[in-house]
């Protein structure tokens, strides 16, 4: 489930970590609407960030970088991604009941599942449209390259869902690792990855052949996979187990485990456009590091606030923004300094954060 353990403060990294870089973040901008405004107000290029607390998308000017809208959205908005051309934003929403590892579940209220499923936000009408069928519970999912279908992880049910956007209707299902979380689409598209929590495992999904081609065993709670840009590598995070997993993604098995420090909770990836440097959140140990991938070595961090999570990064690579859950906020950070130059406030929660180019829909 999404919320995490307890961790180990960011004081523990320096006895393992060197050469790693910190900033005093500064001050919140707490602009934040309250009310959605018309789809004309909303940005060419604007960050979107989902708010699992209060059941909204929070909308972000990228040049400004101010709050300029809030849609309204449904429970527990977590995983967020544009289709490919920025016209659309799907969102995983779930009618689970909010619970961390190790809660009774019989303590819980039972879940309203006709509240789960893969909300569609029209850009251009600047509002959501449509809530298609998921599966239960879905928490994180990705937009195929050619944006005909999208691929749900399903937590609750251990399943992930391909939703045919032609049709509106769930065209297959896969059954893969307990507590399924992070979807990730290999750079060719033919192979979509799917992370275990409960299992500590990776599930390779053919899309040609319709099956589960191989289970990869990584780390403990994986929740995210990144991938070279050339496709032949992958990295895995493991949030329990302090480490990163090595992937040759061609031959689907691990290569290394590559260890991050006493105390570092390693959740969310992005990996830079040149593929030099992969980018690892780390929830509550604050940091984002910094990973060169020609050495697979940890070369820097940045304290991003209270349990970074989701991040996104400027196609230019110089900036990446993350969604900080306890403080309701956004971090910009300037990869050049490796600094935090302000923090948006956002509504209650945020999770997931995608940034969208909305121009070229018209190009």
């Amino acid at each position: 489930m999404s919320p995490l353990r307890a961790c180990a403060g960011i004081a523990l990294l320096a006895a393992t970590v060197g050469g790693c870089r910190r900033s005093t973040p500064p001050a919140h901008d707490r602009q934040t609407p309250t009310a959605s405004r018309a789809a004309k107000n909303l940005p060419d290029v604007g960050l979107y960030v989902t708010n699992e607390s209060s059941g909204d998308l929070s909308v972000i000017d990228a040049a400004t970088l101010a709050p300029v809208a809030t849609i309204a959205l449904g429970k527990r908005p977590r995983g967020i991604a544009a289709s490919p051309d920025g016209r659309r934003l799907y969102v995983a929403l779930s009618g689970s009941p909010n619970a961390g590892p190790g809660v009774d579940e019989r303590t819980l209220p039972p879940p309203d599942r006709r509240a789960d499923g893969i909300g569609i936000v029209d850009l251009d009408q600047g509002r959501l449209v449509q809530v298609l069928p998921s599966g239960p519970d879905p928490e994180q999912l990705a937009v195929s390259h050619d944006g005909t279908r999208v691929f749900v992880a399903n937590e609750d049910s251990a399943t992930a869902s391909v939703v045919d956007l032609a049709t509106g209707r769930i065209a297959s299902r896969f059954r893969v690792g307990g507590e399924p979380e992070g979807v990730s689409i290999a750079p060719a598209g033919g192979r979509v990855w799917i992370t275990s929590e409960a299992d500590g495992d990776v599930s390779v999904i053919d899309l040609a052949a319709g099956r589960v081609a191989k289970t990869v065993k990584v780390g403990p709670r994986p929740r995210s996979v990144a991938f070279a840009p050339d496709g032949s590598r992958a990295w895995v995070p493991s949030e329990t187990g302090a480490s990163l997993t090595l992937v040759d993604a061609k031959r689907l098995r691990p290569l290394r485990t590559i260890a991050l420090g006493a105390g570092m909770r390693p959740m969310g990836t992005v990996m830079a456009p040149d593929g030099r440097h992969l980018y690892v959140s780390t929830g509550r140990s604050r940091l984002v590091l910094v990973l060169d991938t020609s050495t697979n070595r940890v070369v820097g961090s940045i304290d991003a606030g209270p349990r970074p999570w989701g991040m996104a990064l400027s196609p230019d690579g110089r900036t990446l923004y993350t969604a900080n859950g306890p403080s309701n906020d956004v971090s910009v950070i300037d990869l050049g300094s490796r600094a935090v130059t302000k923090r948006i406030g956002v509504g209650r929660g945020p999770w997931g954060i995608a940034l969208v180019n909305r121009a070229r829909a018209g190009s």
